[in-house]
């Protein structure tokens, strides 16, 4: 029920984080991060629908404190994604259809390591969606990952509108819980719990390679405005809770949760999706 997103520019900003090297006082920090995204469709037919989605991520570990960083220069880390998405549906009966998407990335502290030496990691996932009513469809899949290690996890969607459209339930486990209202057609208001899951490939002390990998829930409202037919804009306010933080051998996190803030802009496709 939100409007279609072709190219997207999101810039999130956490403060409040703290750290620590092992022998050494804890040390406050912003983490920020901008990421870009577009979909370009490959196929577009009534039954069967195709787009890429190349994207590019730029983080960085912002430094609030005056003196020396005994934190092995984590504000100079030079973080950065590249990857391409995958989405596509094929419709099988009036009743159902098929969504299949998948992502293959490199991701990595570009300081101390070239993009090539940096390994890939991939996901996929493939739901099976039923409509079981004009106002609720039921999704059950899976989605296989690789990054570091192999992952299988199950999936589950539920899209339901009440009967005005102007509400709803939006579930994407293990992805997103939200509820949806719309305040106008241009206006759109929700609350949701959302998982934000990064992880960079990087080194810790004596050259010893690592991971810097986060795995966070963002909870809040965020508030969505078409501005017109062209562009939209998304922002974002809440609390962001450190589920897991892995970081490099000599640095231990303190302090990994806190208040986030997002602002996303949107430009809409100009062309429509076959899908309803």
């Amino acid at each position: 029920m939100g409007p279609s997103k072709w190219i997207t520019l999101k810039h999130t900003q956490s403060p409040g984080k703290y750290y620590r090297s092992e022998n050494g006082p804890k040390k406050k920090y912003t983490q920020e991060d901008l990421h870009i995204r577009a979909w370009i469709p490959v196929m577009h037919k009534p039954n069967a629908a195709i787009v890429l989605g190349p994207s590019y991520r730029t983080e960085q570990l912002e430094f609030k404190h005056t003196g020396d960083n005994p934190m092995t220069r984590m504000s100079d880390w030079n973080l950065r994604t590249i990857g391409l998405d995958m989405k596509s549906f094929f419709q099988l009966d009036p009743f159902s259809y098929l969504v299949v998407a998948s992502n293959i990335s490199k991701s990595g502290n570009l300081t101390e390591t070239p993009l090539k030496s940096i390994p890939l990691n991939f996901a996929f996932t493939s739901v099976l969606m039923m409509k079981k009513s004009e106002r609720q469809e039921i999704g059950l899949g899976f989605m296989v990952s690789k990054n570091e290690r192999f992952t299988v996890l199950p999936v589950f969607v539920l899209n339901h509108n009440n009967l005005s459209g102007k509400s709803g339930i939006e579930i994407a486990l293990p992805k997103k819980i939200a509820w949806r209202q719309n305040l106008s057609p241009s206006d759109i208001l929700y609350f949701k719990s959302e998982a934000v899951t990064k992880s960079y490939f990087t080194y810790g002390t004596a050259n010893v390679p690592g991971r810097f990998r986060l795995i966070d829930v963002d909870t809040g409202v965020t508030y969505n405005r078409v501005i017109n037919k062209f562009v939209g804009v998304e922002v974002f306010g809440g609390y962001r809770a450190n589920i897991s933080n892995r970081l490099p051998a000599g640095l231990v996190p303190v302090r990994t949760s806190g208040l986030a803030a997002t602002i996303e802009l949107y430009i809409q496709p100009p062309f429509s999706s076959r899908k309803k």
